[in-house]
């Protein structure tokens, strides 16, 4: 007998998904566990094609940016500033195109996906006007993040 997950397709690397969901949700919360300052040229990720990842609560995940014009799902994304590592309080699903605020600011959205380190983590790619580290947002162990769905 044939496993039918043999001839399942990725409906997003097949193109049959070509725009962010539409996924009514509230906003994801999370805090710094680590805070980051690096910086590189070259990186040479890779977003994946999904354009959302559900997000357990007590997970830890890499928050980068990158100010690299169409960084996107299936693209490549080389210029990176590391902003740190973020616990997610509750359980969600994190969108391409959300919103990424810091103490209440605004640094970019939702690129995608970078699944080099999983399963210990995802790098959720930002996509932002100003590469910046964590350290240089005077961030620290215990402040909040949130991410917030686009309004309709």
């Amino acid at each position: 007998m044939t496993d039918p997950r043999r001839n399942s397709r990725d409906p997003y690397a097949a193109g049959m998904i070509v725009t962010p969901p539409r996924v009514l949700r509230a906003p994801l919360e999370a805090r710094f566990v680590g805070v980051l300052d690096s910086r590189r040229e070259g990186r040479g990720l890779s977003l994946i094609h999904p354009r959302t990842r559900c997000i357990r609560r007590h997970e830890v995940h890499e928050l980068i940016i990158t100010d690299e014009p169409g960084a996107g799902p299936g693209k490549p994304v080389n210029r990176c500033h590391y902003l740190g590592f973020v616990e997610f309080l509750a359980a969600g699903v994190l969108v391409e195109g959300d919103t990424l605020t810091i103490a209440g600011r605004m640094l970019g959205t939702v690129a995608g996906f970078d699944d080099s380190h999983f399963p210990n983590h995802y790098n959720i790619l930002i996509q932002g006007p100003r590469l910046v580290t964590g350290i240089e947002l005077r961030q620290k162990p215990g402040d909040p993040v949130t991410f917030l769905p686009p309004v309709d």
